[in-house]
Order: C-alpha cells, then sequence, then structure tokens
C-alpha cells in the first residue's frame, strides 16, 4: 500500500474537501490510502469518515508571518515520516514555504488549483505574491479547469507535460433522482408543496450569498409559498442572519448548516440558484445536475460546468433578473449519461489519478 499524503487546511465541507472525499471514497485503499495535514483542525467535518476509512490526519502551523515555524515544521515532519513520498497539496496560498522542503526530503509534488481568484484586498495580494513561485516548484500542476490553471501557473504552465487536468466528478448514481425520498425530506423539512429554491456552499465572499438573498426576497413577494434551503456553513453565517432579518424573509428560510446528507436534500429542492462571483469548477452544481435539478448559475463560472441543458446562465447585477428565473423552473431531467460521457463520472477520475500516484511514487522511489 502507498500512502499519499494531501494538504488540504481543513475537513469542513467544503468544494475541494467534497471532491477529495469523492475520490477518497472511491479509492482501491488496499492499494491506496489518504492521510491529510490540516492547518484548521477545527473545522473537521469530514475526520470521523478519514479516520473510519484508514486515514490519518495531522497538525501543522498556519501561516501568518511565520516562514520560519511552518518550514522547520514541515521539515521535521518529513525527517519523522519518510513513509510518505507524494505531496499532494490543494492549499496554494503559501505551499511555495513548504513544497521545496518536500523536494529536500526526496517528496514528489502535487499542487492544486480550485479556484480562479483569491478575492479582494490586502490579503489577496499576499497570497498572489507567495503562490507566483509554485509554476516552478511543483512536480505536477494539477487543476479542475484550464482556467483555473491558467490563474495559478500561467497559460505556458499549462501546455507542458506536466500539467493534469482532473474534472471535479462526482459519483452520478448517488445522486439519481428519487421521488420517495424527495417526499421524505419535503415532510420532514415542513416544505411539501412549496417552490423550493436550494444552495449548497460555505458561507464564505464568493458564493454571494448576499445577492442570493436579495434575489429571494423578490421572488417571495410574488410567490409567499416559496422557500429557501440553504445547506452549509462558514465565516459568514453571522452576517447572512443578519441580511434574512433585514430583508424580512426569516420563516421562508432554512438553515441547514453542514449536512452529510446533500444528495436527499437535493432531491428536495426545485432549482438550484448558484450566484458566485468566482468559483474553480463547482462540484455542487455537477451534484445537482446528477440529481436532475435545474441550475440558475452565475456567469462568471466556468463553461466547463455546463454539462446538460439543465443549466441556466444570468449576469448576478440583477435580483430582479433571477427571481424571475427563479420563478420558472424546468422540468428535472436525468442527465447522468451526459455527465459520465463529459468525464465527471467519479470511477474515471479515480483510475487517472491512481496512475498518477503509482507513477510518482515509482520515481520517487528511484530517487
Amino acid at each position: 500500500m502507498i500512502r499519499i499524503l494531501h494538504m488540504i487546511g481543513a475537513l469542513e465541507m467544503g468544494g475541494s474537501q467534497a471532491l477529495v472525499m469523492n475520490l477518497y471514497r472511491h479509492m482501491d485503499r488496499e492499494q491506496i490510502q489518504f492521510d491529510f495535514v490540516l492547518d484548521h483542525p477545527d473545522r473537521d467535518d469530514y475526520a470521523a469518515e478519514v479516520r473510519t476509512l484508514g486515514g490519518r490526519i495531522y497538525t501543522m502551523p498556519g501561516f501568518h508571518g511565520n516562514v520560519g515555524e511552518v518550514r522547520r515544521a514541515w521539515d521535521t515532519f518529513f525527517s519523522e515520516h519518510p513513509e510518505y513520498k507524494v505531496l499532494h497539496s490543494h492549499v496554494r496560498s503559501y505551499a511555495s514555504l513548504y513544497l521545496p522542503v518536500a523536494k529536500k526530503h526526496g517528496v514528489k509534488t502535487i499542487i492544486h488549483s480550485h479556484s480562479t481568484s483569491n478575492g479582494s484586498g490586502f490579503s489577496a495580494l499576499v497570497k498572489l505574491a507567495l503562490q507566483y513561485p509554485l509554476r516552478r516548484q511543483a512536480d505536477v500542476l494539477m487543476s479542475c479547469t484550464r482556467e483555473a490553471g491558467a490563474w495559478l501557473f500561467g497559460e505556458k504552465a499549462c501546455q507542458s507535460d506536466r500539467f493534469f487536468l482532473l474534472p471535479n466528478a462526482v459519483d452520478v448514481e448517488k445522486f439519481r433522482y428519487n421521488e420517495a425520498t424527495r417526499r421524505q425530506y419535503r415532510q420532514q423539512l415542513g416544505i411539501e408543496n412549496k417552490l423550493v429554491v436550494g444552495h449548497v456552499g460555505r458561507f464564505h465572499e464568493a458564493k454571494n450569498h448576499g445577492f442570493l438573498l436579495e434575489s429571494f426576497a423578490r421572488l417571495h413577494e410574488q410567490q409567499p409559498d416559496s422557500v429557501l434551503l440553504l445547506v452549509g456553513d462558514g465565516e459568514l453565517r453571522g452576517e447572512i442572519e443578519r441580511k434574512i432579518a433585514e430583508l424580512g424573509i426569516g420563516a421562508s428560510v432554512i438553515l441547514t448548516g453542514n449536512r452529510g446528507d446533500v444528495a436527499e436534500l437535493m432531491q428536495a429542492m426545485d432549482l438550484l440558484a448558484f450566484p458566485s462571483k468566482w468559483e474553480g469548477l463547482p462540484v455542487t452544481v455537477v451534484e445537482a445536475q446528477a440529481a436532475g435539478l435545474p441550475c440558475l448559475i452565475s456567469d462568471k463560472i466556468t463553461h466547463d460546468v455546463d454539462l446538460s441543458p439543465l443549466v441556466r446562465r444570468l449576469p448576478i447585477d440583477s435580483a430582479d433578473v433571477w427571481a424571475r428565473a427563479m420563478a420558472e423552473p424546468i422540468a428535472r431531467q436525468d442527465v447522468r449519461g451526459k455527465i459520465a460521457a463529459a468525464g465527471f463520472a467519479i470511477e474515471e477520475s479515480v483510475q487517472r489519478l491512481s496512475g498518477l500516484y503509482n507513477k510518482l511514487w515509482q520515481e520517487s522511489e528511484r530517487i
């Protein structure tokens, strides 16, 4: 068995974590096992499942200007754990500090781009500066889309043989539409005979929850039987709760928190509204299509996620436009075949990734 070390920051229910866990669940764990490094051990929604699957979890210091501490911690780690030959980093913000340390210990490295932006402000500029060396440091430059790859590594690097495109694949059968599950969940949530607008995602600037709430409020004025189902949690929860109160829609918004039954909750929805300011390739939108769910998405999101006629793009400059679109959801469709044909079935991604891990492991053994 080979053990792959994933630097993922946190095991919360975020987009990159959902992808990695999808891959982990379907990996042949007698051949390849995943272990995880966190710098936010308090965000641990998936920790119990990781341990059940046989994974180990380590904690390392996060970065807040402490360059020497970070490098020393990683150096000590690799000295104490020579069993690791491959490091797969999903954290990019300060990965340039520890990738050279891994290389010093003969570890092959993968840097994985899951986004197309660092947000705004001073911290975004710091991240941009720290990230630039990654294109030269890593053995493999991995990305969910070419846009996300070009953003982090540059277009020239994406044309090299070090570039590895790995779509954010899902277990399409897990999300298969089920009428009985829909009735059960709508009854449990008290939303029978309602128009249910859903969203799944971390409460983060990128997800644009404020705009979503404003759009839903306009819809609710016209359709009082509508409900907004928000699945997720995060640092902006307090701000979102205040916005809900300000708009006077508290009785029609359900905040579920982080949930492990997203596939079932999607059965209860009538459409997914996803007005993100930026994304890499949102796993949620792929999952929603696998569930046959109509998707209203921001025109800022990559076209790589347009896998079926269920996706409709809208600009994020008018809440009224979104409200009108929410009021006219199209019928559900079974498009699982289209998703698989586009290369988004988890089985294909697992096979390709397993081949890469084995190749890198063998190369490291020869060093």
